[in-house]
């Protein structure tokens, strides 16, 4: 698989938890799809979560995944933290219960799907498709 997508995804919240949103930006052979959603009662982490979980949906066929996003949360956990939760029934290992376990399951199965190269990027910092993906977020806020 030579292709490649290119996506940035974030996720907003107005209070946390309040209405939230996500957005992302898939860039493919220089074309460009924006996407977007938000939940009238949700937490930050959730929609970026989200963000992610809705690009990858978006694909009609096997590609390679460089998703960048400002979250270390989404990113930590698919590159590190899962593999714990997992071994340990989806706990922590303070011994609670994972939370977000419904997304962190369905972004864990798109990821076997597709082969992610996760990218961090500083949020709010001057990157153009990080801000736009951040008003995608901002925008999908219920009730905006």
């Amino acid at each position: 698989m030579k292709d490649r997508i290119d996506i940035w995804t974030d996720g907003a919240c107005s209070g946390n938890p309040g209405p939230g949103g996500w957005g992302a930006v898939l860039v493919w052979r220089g074309q460009e799809k924006e996407i977007s959603g938000g939940e009238a009662q949700t937490t930050n982490n959730r929609m970026e979560l989200m963000a992610a979980i809705a690009a990858l949906e978006a694909l009609q066929r096997p590609t390679q995944v460089k998703l960048h996003t400002d979250s270390q949360y989404v990113m930590k956990g698919l590159t590190q933290w899962i593999h714990g939760w997992k071994r340990n029934g989806w706990m922590t290992k303070s011994g609670s219960e994972v939370k977000n376990t419904d997304l962190w399951k369905r972004l864990d199965a798109l990821c076997a799907t597709y082969p992610v190269e996760w990218q961090w990027v500083k949020g709010h910092a001057g990157d153009p498709m990080n801000e736009r993906a951040d008003e995608l977020a901002r925008s999908g806020i219920p009730g905006r």
